[in-house]
């Protein structure tokens, strides 16, 4: 464990800020060293993956596919030493390690099922057919490439899964994009490990020098963000860390884009029927989704709306119950505890909200807590039931019918996602809500949980802002390549300069939009 950054194919330690990683269960310093990058350790890192996007872009997208299942395998060899390091660095228990491993892995595998079927250049041709109005006059050719370098920022909630190679890693690397990544302070060591399998997969597969790079510390994310070489970022963290980068970017002589997920209350709704068909199991069901990994999920549900009646008094009153039987948590690190215990605070103090259940805050873990706030703060927009506390809270909220409902739907700001518990009658009655919610959230969920989010083509894991800072996008899933991508169009040009993927005879095999209609075939 050297604790150097990552630059170029090459180690580099050349400041003298020296950073530690630390037991989250005991706060004890774990016996690693990481030394912060310098302002010119990023310049070079941001330079080296400048310096390997245009061979690594051009590459056969094939090839770009064995780099990442090279790096999905050296994720499955870590071994049970290296998830026990995980452990220590986050408290999160070794199977949940175990699993996250695997979707990382999984995550790698799938983009490189996208790199071989080729859907990614989304190729369009349009031919000369001046006898045919309206196609045009002269032969056009879309696909599309890889931005360039792109900063990504490790997540503290997901040590594996959204951080060193997780799905902006994963995406980036898919569209032909080298990646300059931040490692986040909750695990550095975990972060090194990782670096470590990307880059033997690189040297395995023959990549450039520079297609991954990682730094150190605390106080270089603002210069990695302006430096000029990087084209994109992708970060998963709190509103205010992902405000603040956008920010920066937007205020550079070359603005870039920011492709941030940052706070989501996720709404779960609860409507009449399905509350007394099974009431006290939805009450059990939310319950292990509010309390799971301590709470620390983006899609963690912080907020319950009721119809109020006899069956969501009993609803509540059960939930009461269960949330108040709920052990204390270890939590990530001890930022994300103060973090909880100030959002608590606020809620505790504030004159429309009740406590119901939750012990008082103290020592090193975190308490659950089930709170109960009056409609009128989501009516009149107040900010603290929009703003998501980090951890294992939920809000429940009662209105007094369908009318009211709607309106509290209606002040809700952007989410991750939403939804709906209800059988049958409750869906068809409600369905004009479908319409609402699917213009507040990116995802809308029938009878389930929001605390799963699958790895898969249809994924969608954003929403509109704050949730995310554009809500065009995914950071799960295969659609998440979209974001490091961008067209180029070739107008009447030689068959033999353009590339494979738009010339006359396919050489690629790809499915291709010409003249209209899709096919495979040559033309």
């Amino acid at each position: 464990m050297l604790g150097h950054n990552y630059i170029g194919g090459t180690r580099s330690a050349a400041g003298s800020i020296v950073l530690h990683s630390h037991d989250a269960s005991t706060g004890e310093a774990l016996p690693f060293s990481f030394v912060q990058a310098t302002v010119d350790e990023v310049d070079a890192a941001a330079l080296a993956a400048a310096t390997a996007y245009p061979t690594f872009r051009n590459l056969p997208a094939t090839h770009r596919a064995e780099f990442l299942e090279a790096i999905a395998a050296q994720l499955d060899a870590l071994d049970d030493e290296f998830v026990a390091l995980v452990c220590r660095e986050t408290a999160l228990p070794a199977a949940r390690i175990q699993g996250e491993r695997a979707r990382t892995s999984g995550q790698m595998r799938l983009f490189a099922q996208v790199l071989r079927r080729g859907d990614f250049y989304a190729a369009r041709i349009d031919r000369a057919m001046p006898e045919r109005q309206p196609m045009p006059r002269v032969d056009l050719r879309q696909y599309r490439i890889g931005v360039g370098p792109v900063a990504v920022f490790g997540a503290s909630n997901f040590p594996l899964a959204f951080s060193t190679a997780g799905g902006d890693t994963a995406a980036a690397l898919a569209a032909g994009c080298p990646v300059v990544f931040k490692a986040h302070s909750g695990h550095m060591a975990t972060a090194e490990r990782v670096a470590d399998a990307i880059i033997r997969a690189a040297e395995q597969t023959d990549m450039p020098k520079g297609v991954f790079n990682m730094i150190y510390g605390a106080g270089v994310g603002e210069a990695l963000v302006r430096h000029p070489a990087i084209q994109a970022v992708g970060f998963t963290g709190s509103l205010k860390g992902g405000r603040a980068l956008c920010d920066m970017a937007a205020a550079r002589p070359q603005p870039i884009p920011v492709f941030a997920e940052m706070s989501s209350i996720n709404p779960v709704l609860l409507l009449p029927e399905a509350l007394r068909v099974r009431g006290e199991k939805i009450a059990a069901e939310l319950l292990a989704s509010v309390v799971q990994g301590c709470g620390q999920f983006c899609t963690n549900p912080g907020l319950v709306i009721a119809v109020r009646s006899p069956e969501s008094a009993a609803f509540i009153a059960r939930l009461n119950q269960l949330m108040a039987e709920q052990p204390a948590q270890t939590m990530l690190n001890s930022g994300t505890l103060a973090s909880y215990e100030k959002g608590v605070r606020a809620l505790l103090e504030h004159p429309g909200v009740t406590r119901l259940a939750g012990q008082e805050q103290h020592g090193k873990q975190a308490q659950p807590q089930l709170f109960k706030a009056d409609v009128s703060l989501l009516l009149e927009d107040d900010p603290l039931l929009q703003e998501e506390v980090f951890g294992p809270t939920t809000i429940v909220v009662e209105v007094a019918d369908k009318v009211e409902l709607r309106q509290a739907l209606d002040s809700l700001h952007g989410q991750l996602t939403a939804t709906l518990i209800g059988e049958a009658r409750d869906l068809h009655t409600h369905a004009d809500l479908l319409v609402l919610l699917e213009q507040k959230v990116g995802r809308v969920l029938f009878n389930g949980y929001p605390t799963g989010v699958e790895v898969c083509d249809a994924m969608v894991h954003g929403g509109p802002y704050p949730a995310t800072s554009d809500a065009r996008g995914t950071s799960v899933g295969s659609l998440a390549i979209e974001r490091f991508l961008r067209p180029v169009c070739y107008q009447n040009c030689p068959d033999d300069l353009l590339p494979d993927a738009l010339k006359n005879g396919n050489p690629l095999g790809i499915a291709r939009l010409v003249d209209g209609s899709s096919h495979h075939q040559p033309i």
